[in-house]
Protein backbone atom coordinates (compact mmCIF):
# COMPACT_ATOMS: atom_id res chain seq x y z
CA UNK A 1 0.00 0.00 0.00
CA UNK A 2 1.36 3.17 -1.21
CA UNK A 3 1.37 5.69 1.71
CA UNK A 4 2.31 9.73 2.46
CA UNK A 5 5.65 9.08 3.18
CA UNK A 6 6.55 7.35 0.39
CA UNK A 7 8.69 8.62 -2.35
CA UNK A 8 7.65 9.77 -5.83
CA UNK A 9 8.77 10.83 -9.07
CA UNK A 10 7.79 14.68 -10.48
CA UNK A 11 9.12 16.04 -13.12
CA UNK A 12 12.18 15.05 -13.06
CA UNK A 13 12.70 15.09 -9.48
CA UNK A 14 12.24 12.02 -6.89
CA UNK A 15 10.47 13.98 -3.87
CA UNK A 16 11.02 12.53 -0.31
CA UNK A 17 6.96 11.87 0.44
CA UNK A 18 3.92 13.11 -0.79
CA UNK A 19 3.16 15.89 1.48
CA UNK A 20 3.32 19.26 0.15
CA UNK A 21 3.77 22.84 1.27
CA UNK A 22 0.35 24.55 -0.27
CA UNK A 23 1.26 27.97 -1.27
CA UNK A 24 0.24 30.88 1.05
CA UNK A 25 0.45 34.27 0.72
CA UNK A 26 2.63 35.36 3.62
CA UNK A 27 2.56 39.78 2.66
CA UNK A 28 6.36 39.75 3.89
CA UNK A 29 8.25 41.14 0.60
CA UNK A 30 9.94 43.85 2.26
CA UNK A 31 13.37 43.85 0.22
CA UNK A 32 13.50 46.29 -2.49
CA UNK A 33 11.43 46.41 -5.70
CA UNK A 34 9.10 43.97 -4.04
CA UNK A 35 11.68 41.71 -3.31
CA UNK A 36 11.75 38.49 -0.66
CA UNK A 37 14.36 38.68 2.06
CA UNK A 38 16.32 36.31 4.21
CA UNK A 39 14.10 35.91 6.75
CA UNK A 40 11.62 34.25 3.57
CA UNK A 41 15.35 32.40 3.00
CA UNK A 42 14.84 30.85 6.33
CA UNK A 43 11.24 30.13 6.06
CA UNK A 44 10.78 27.90 2.94
CA UNK A 45 14.47 26.25 4.21
CA UNK A 46 12.46 25.37 8.02
CA UNK A 47 10.04 23.47 5.41
CA UNK A 48 12.86 21.77 3.24
CA UNK A 49 10.69 18.41 4.91
CA UNK A 50 8.32 18.59 2.54
CA UNK A 51 8.11 16.32 -0.70
CA UNK A 52 7.41 19.37 -2.72
CA UNK A 53 7.37 23.39 -1.48
CA UNK A 54 5.05 25.59 -3.68
CA UNK A 55 6.16 29.04 -2.46
CA UNK A 56 3.19 31.63 -1.80
CA UNK A 57 1.50 34.02 -5.06
CA UNK A 58 4.43 35.61 -7.00
CA UNK A 59 3.44 38.25 -8.96
CA UNK A 60 4.59 37.91 -13.08
CA UNK A 61 4.17 41.55 -13.66
CA UNK A 62 3.94 44.93 -11.46
CA UNK A 63 0.33 45.34 -12.91
CA UNK A 64 -0.52 41.52 -11.32
CA UNK A 65 -0.12 42.44 -7.55
CA UNK A 66 -2.91 42.33 -5.69
CA UNK A 67 -2.17 42.55 -1.92
CA UNK A 68 0.81 44.45 -0.10
CA UNK A 69 4.31 43.39 -0.04
CA UNK A 70 3.51 40.27 -1.82
CA UNK A 71 7.19 38.93 -4.60
CA UNK A 72 7.77 39.60 -7.74
CA UNK A 73 9.42 37.54 -10.12
CA UNK A 74 9.89 40.49 -13.24
CA UNK A 75 13.04 42.19 -12.40
CA UNK A 76 16.86 41.72 -11.79
CA UNK A 77 16.47 42.34 -7.95
CA UNK A 78 13.42 39.41 -7.38
CA UNK A 79 15.63 37.47 -9.17
CA UNK A 80 18.68 37.59 -7.55
CA UNK A 81 16.34 37.63 -3.82
CA UNK A 82 14.79 34.23 -5.01
CA UNK A 83 18.01 33.04 -5.43
CA UNK A 84 19.17 32.82 -1.62
CA UNK A 85 15.33 31.27 -1.08
CA UNK A 86 15.93 28.72 -3.65
CA UNK A 87 19.66 27.82 -2.57
CA UNK A 88 19.17 27.60 1.24
CA UNK A 89 16.14 25.34 0.02
CA UNK A 90 18.29 22.94 -1.89
CA UNK A 91 20.79 22.70 0.70
CA UNK A 92 18.46 21.28 3.06
CA UNK A 93 17.71 18.86 0.24
CA UNK A 94 14.24 20.31 -0.80
CA UNK A 95 12.44 20.92 -3.57
CA UNK A 96 10.59 24.13 -4.92
CA UNK A 97 8.31 25.37 -7.33
CA UNK A 98 7.09 29.47 -7.74
CA UNK A 99 3.77 30.04 -7.85
CA UNK A 100 3.10 32.25 -10.71
CA UNK A 101 -0.21 34.45 -9.57
CA UNK A 102 -1.63 37.46 -11.47
CA UNK A 103 -4.64 38.44 -8.94
CA UNK A 104 -6.50 40.46 -12.65
CA UNK A 105 -9.11 42.42 -10.86
CA UNK A 106 -8.67 41.33 -7.12
CA UNK A 107 -6.36 44.56 -6.13
CA UNK A 108 -6.63 48.43 -5.65
CA UNK A 109 -4.84 51.12 -7.66
CA UNK A 110 -3.27 52.03 -4.35
CA UNK A 111 -1.01 49.22 -4.50
CA UNK A 112 0.23 49.92 -8.08
CA UNK A 113 2.77 52.59 -9.05
CA UNK A 114 2.58 54.66 -12.29
CA UNK A 115 -0.96 55.67 -12.44
CA UNK A 116 -2.05 51.41 -13.37
CA UNK A 117 -5.34 49.92 -12.53
CA UNK A 118 -5.96 46.19 -11.71
CA UNK A 119 -6.89 44.64 -15.01
CA UNK A 120 -9.57 41.85 -15.99
CA UNK A 121 -10.95 39.59 -18.36
CA UNK A 122 -14.20 42.23 -18.23
CA UNK A 123 -14.68 45.47 -16.67
CA UNK A 124 -16.58 44.35 -13.49
CA UNK A 125 -15.43 44.95 -10.25
CA UNK A 126 -15.82 42.30 -7.99
CA UNK A 127 -18.41 42.52 -5.30
CA UNK A 128 -16.00 43.00 -1.41
CA UNK A 129 -13.09 44.87 0.01
CA UNK A 130 -9.07 44.24 -0.30
CA UNK A 131 -6.39 44.92 2.31
CA UNK A 132 -4.54 47.76 1.00
CA UNK A 133 -1.68 50.02 3.25
CA UNK A 134 -4.23 52.57 4.14
CA UNK A 135 -6.76 49.88 5.18
CA UNK A 136 -9.39 47.68 3.61
CA UNK A 137 -11.21 49.47 0.36
CA UNK A 138 -13.32 48.99 -1.98
CA UNK A 139 -12.41 46.64 -5.49
CA UNK A 140 -12.29 49.02 -8.55
CA UNK A 141 -13.72 48.24 -11.48
CA UNK A 142 -10.75 46.78 -13.64
CA UNK A 143 -9.70 47.89 -17.18
CA UNK A 144 -10.72 45.47 -19.35
CA UNK A 145 -7.84 43.16 -21.45
CA UNK A 146 -7.32 44.22 -24.86
CA UNK A 147 -6.06 41.85 -27.33
CA UNK A 148 -2.64 43.25 -27.12
CA UNK A 149 -3.05 42.71 -23.43
CA UNK A 150 -3.88 39.58 -23.18
CA UNK A 151 -0.42 38.72 -25.50
CA UNK A 152 1.37 40.64 -22.97
CA UNK A 153 -0.13 38.91 -20.35
CA UNK A 154 0.76 35.81 -21.58
CA UNK A 155 4.42 36.75 -22.37
CA UNK A 156 5.07 37.83 -19.10
CA UNK A 157 4.06 34.44 -17.61
CA UNK A 158 6.38 32.70 -19.90
CA UNK A 159 9.37 35.77 -18.52
CA UNK A 160 8.03 35.16 -15.36
CA UNK A 161 8.51 30.95 -15.70
CA UNK A 162 11.96 31.55 -16.97
CA UNK A 163 13.40 34.29 -14.57
CA UNK A 164 11.63 31.21 -12.08
CA UNK A 165 14.37 28.94 -13.22
CA UNK A 166 17.10 31.42 -13.51
CA UNK A 167 16.32 31.91 -9.39
CA UNK A 168 16.94 28.42 -9.26
CA UNK A 169 13.81 27.15 -8.51
CA UNK A 170 12.71 23.62 -9.80
CA UNK A 171 9.88 24.46 -11.72
CA UNK A 172 6.97 27.10 -11.22
CA UNK A 173 2.85 26.17 -10.57
CA UNK A 174 0.34 28.13 -12.62
CA UNK A 175 -2.36 30.03 -10.17
CA UNK A 176 -6.04 29.24 -11.94
CA UNK A 177 -7.99 29.07 -8.65
CA UNK A 178 -9.35 31.12 -6.15
CA UNK A 179 -10.80 34.30 -8.20
CA UNK A 180 -7.55 35.60 -9.76
CA UNK A 181 -6.83 36.53 -13.49
CA UNK A 182 -6.92 33.09 -15.02
CA UNK A 183 -9.78 31.68 -12.99
CA UNK A 184 -11.20 35.07 -13.62
CA UNK A 185 -11.10 33.80 -17.46
CA UNK A 186 -12.95 30.62 -16.71
CA UNK A 187 -15.87 31.41 -15.11
CA UNK A 188 -18.70 32.64 -16.61
CA UNK A 189 -19.85 35.86 -14.36
CA UNK A 190 -16.34 37.21 -14.73
CA UNK A 191 -15.78 37.48 -18.11
CA UNK A 192 -18.46 38.09 -20.31
CA UNK A 193 -16.29 39.02 -23.17
CA UNK A 194 -18.29 38.36 -27.01
CA UNK A 195 -14.98 37.69 -28.71
CA UNK A 196 -12.31 34.39 -28.74
CA UNK A 197 -12.14 34.61 -25.24
CA UNK A 198 -15.00 34.08 -23.72
CA UNK A 199 -19.01 32.95 -24.25
CA UNK A 200 -18.50 29.70 -24.59
CA UNK A 201 -16.93 27.02 -22.11
CA UNK A 202 -14.19 26.78 -24.42
CA UNK A 203 -13.07 29.74 -24.61
CA UNK A 204 -13.59 30.85 -21.49
CA UNK A 205 -10.57 28.06 -21.30
CA UNK A 206 -8.47 29.74 -23.92
CA UNK A 207 -6.33 32.24 -21.78
CA UNK A 208 -5.71 29.36 -18.99
CA UNK A 209 -4.77 27.10 -21.79
CA UNK A 210 -2.34 29.38 -24.15
CA UNK A 211 -1.19 30.81 -20.72
CA UNK A 212 -0.12 26.60 -19.58
CA UNK A 213 1.46 26.46 -23.30
CA UNK A 214 3.67 29.56 -23.61
CA UNK A 215 5.07 28.90 -20.18
CA UNK A 216 5.43 25.03 -20.95
CA UNK A 217 7.60 26.10 -23.81
CA UNK A 218 9.65 28.41 -21.97
CA UNK A 219 10.77 25.94 -19.05
CA UNK A 220 9.25 22.51 -20.08
CA UNK A 221 5.90 21.06 -19.23
CA UNK A 222 7.88 19.09 -16.80
CA UNK A 223 8.58 22.06 -14.50
CA UNK A 224 5.05 23.17 -14.77
CA UNK A 225 2.22 22.51 -12.60
CA UNK A 226 -1.37 23.81 -12.99
CA UNK A 227 -3.29 24.76 -9.68
CA UNK A 228 -7.45 25.07 -9.73
CA UNK A 229 -10.39 25.08 -7.51
CA UNK A 230 -13.42 24.04 -9.34
CA UNK A 231 -16.34 26.39 -8.45
CA UNK A 232 -14.72 27.68 -5.30
CA UNK A 233 -16.86 31.01 -5.23
CA UNK A 234 -13.99 33.08 -3.08
CA UNK A 235 -13.22 36.55 -4.60
CA UNK A 236 -17.13 36.29 -5.96
CA UNK A 237 -16.57 33.67 -8.69
CA UNK A 238 -19.91 32.11 -10.12
CA UNK A 239 -19.21 28.68 -11.73
CA UNK A 240 -22.54 26.95 -12.31
CA UNK A 241 -21.05 23.98 -13.97
CA UNK A 242 -17.77 22.95 -13.04
CA UNK A 243 -17.79 19.92 -13.90
CA UNK A 244 -18.11 20.69 -17.40
CA UNK A 245 -15.34 23.28 -17.68
CA UNK A 246 -12.74 21.73 -15.76
CA UNK A 247 -13.35 18.46 -17.21
CA UNK A 248 -12.53 20.63 -20.40
CA UNK A 249 -9.53 22.60 -18.92
CA UNK A 250 -7.89 19.46 -17.98
CA UNK A 251 -8.20 17.52 -21.59
CA UNK A 252 -6.94 20.41 -22.90
CA UNK A 253 -3.95 21.00 -20.60
CA UNK A 254 -3.48 17.04 -20.39
CA UNK A 255 -1.78 16.85 -23.84
CA UNK A 256 1.13 19.74 -22.68
CA UNK A 257 2.68 17.34 -20.16
CA UNK A 258 2.79 19.07 -16.84
CA UNK A 259 4.58 18.06 -13.58
CA UNK A 260 0.98 18.15 -12.20
CA UNK A 261 -2.03 19.51 -11.88
CA UNK A 262 -3.19 20.94 -7.84
CA UNK A 263 -7.14 20.30 -7.19
CA UNK A 264 -8.02 23.12 -4.24
CA UNK A 265 -11.30 20.64 -3.70
CA UNK A 266 -14.84 22.00 -3.13
CA UNK A 267 -17.36 19.52 -1.43
CA UNK A 268 -17.92 17.88 -5.02
CA UNK A 269 -15.66 14.58 -4.44
CA UNK A 270 -17.07 12.95 -7.82
CA UNK A 271 -15.49 15.93 -9.60
CA UNK A 272 -11.92 15.11 -7.54
CA UNK A 273 -12.67 11.52 -8.93
CA UNK A 274 -13.45 12.30 -12.32
CA UNK A 275 -10.02 14.68 -12.55
CA UNK A 276 -7.91 12.13 -11.06
CA UNK A 277 -8.92 9.56 -13.12
CA UNK A 278 -8.51 11.19 -16.28
CA UNK A 279 -5.23 13.10 -15.61
CA UNK A 280 -2.47 11.58 -16.78
CA UNK A 281 0.49 12.89 -14.71
CA UNK A 282 0.76 13.59 -10.86
CA UNK A 283 -2.37 14.64 -8.76
CA UNK A 284 -2.05 16.98 -5.79
CA UNK A 285 -4.90 17.65 -3.82
CA UNK A 286 -5.99 20.12 -1.38
CA UNK A 287 -8.81 18.30 -0.22
CA UNK A 288 -12.18 19.77 1.33
CA UNK A 289 -12.52 19.61 4.97
CA UNK A 290 -13.99 22.66 6.04
CA UNK A 291 -14.04 24.67 8.40
CA UNK A 292 -10.94 23.17 9.44
CA UNK A 293 -8.11 22.91 8.18
CA UNK A 294 -6.09 20.48 6.30
CA UNK A 295 -5.31 17.79 9.05
CA UNK A 296 -3.56 14.32 9.74
CA UNK A 297 -6.77 12.72 9.40
CA UNK A 298 -6.42 13.32 5.54
CA UNK A 299 -3.27 11.10 4.91
CA UNK A 300 -6.03 7.99 4.12
CA UNK A 301 -6.86 10.12 0.45
CA UNK A 302 -2.98 8.86 -0.61
CA UNK A 303 -3.52 5.12 0.53
CA UNK A 304 -7.04 4.80 -1.06
CA UNK A 305 -5.51 6.62 -4.57
CA UNK A 306 -7.89 9.79 -4.32
CA UNK A 307 -4.53 11.76 -4.99
CA UNK A 308 -0.78 10.90 -5.53
CA UNK A 309 0.14 14.10 -3.12
CA UNK A 310 -1.62 16.04 -0.44
CA UNK A 311 -1.20 20.04 0.11
CA UNK A 312 -1.55 20.80 3.57
CA UNK A 313 -1.67 25.17 4.21
CA UNK A 314 -2.12 26.57 7.96
CA UNK A 315 -0.56 23.17 9.25
CA UNK A 316 2.98 23.12 7.79
CA UNK A 317 2.56 27.20 8.30
CA UNK A 318 3.07 26.47 11.99
CA UNK A 319 4.76 23.26 11.93
CA UNK A 320 7.90 24.00 9.70
CA UNK A 321 8.59 20.03 10.21
CA UNK A 322 5.23 18.64 9.13
CA UNK A 323 6.13 15.68 7.72
CA UNK A 324 8.31 14.38 10.93
CA UNK A 325 5.04 15.28 13.24
CA UNK A 326 2.58 13.56 10.59
CA UNK A 327 4.72 10.34 11.22
CA UNK A 328 4.81 10.59 14.55
CA UNK A 329 1.26 11.45 14.97
CA UNK A 330 1.94 14.83 16.66
CA UNK A 331 2.02 16.77 18.60
CA UNK A 332 1.41 19.94 16.11
CA UNK A 333 1.85 23.70 16.94
CA UNK A 334 -1.46 25.74 16.23
CA UNK A 335 -1.33 28.05 13.92
CA UNK A 336 -1.63 31.90 14.84
CA UNK A 337 -4.33 34.05 12.55
CA UNK A 338 -2.58 37.49 13.27
CA UNK A 339 0.38 36.62 12.02
CA UNK A 340 -0.65 35.37 8.81
CA UNK A 341 0.07 38.38 6.71
CA UNK A 342 2.87 41.04 7.11
CA UNK A 343 4.74 41.88 10.02
CA UNK A 344 8.53 40.10 11.12
CA UNK A 345 9.74 36.48 12.58
CA UNK A 346 7.35 36.11 15.14
CA UNK A 347 4.29 33.51 13.47
CA UNK A 348 6.68 33.11 10.42
CA UNK A 349 9.35 31.46 11.53
CA UNK A 350 10.07 31.51 15.31
CA UNK A 351 7.29 28.02 15.11
CA UNK A 352 9.41 25.30 16.89
CA UNK A 353 10.04 22.15 15.49
CA UNK A 354 10.29 18.79 17.69
CA UNK A 355 13.33 17.70 19.15
CA UNK A 356 15.62 15.38 16.98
Amino acid sequence: MTTAFDPIELGGHRLANRIAMAPMTRSRAHGPGQSVTDLTATYYAQRASAGLIVTEGIQPSVVGQGYPATPGLHSGEQVVAWRRVTDAVHREGGVIFAQLMHTGRIGHPSLLPDALTPVGPSPLAATGQVFTGQGMAEFVTPRQLTEHDIAQTIADFADAARNAIAAGFDGVELHGANGYLIHQFLAPNTNQRTDDWGGSTERRARFAVEVATAVAEAVGGHRTGFRISPGNPFNDIAEPDPQEAYSHLAERLAPLGLAYLHLVEGPDRDLTAHLRKNWPSAFILNPFTHPDPTGPDTLALIEDGTADILAFGALFLANPDLPHRLAAGGPYNTPDPATYYGGDEHGYTDYPALPA
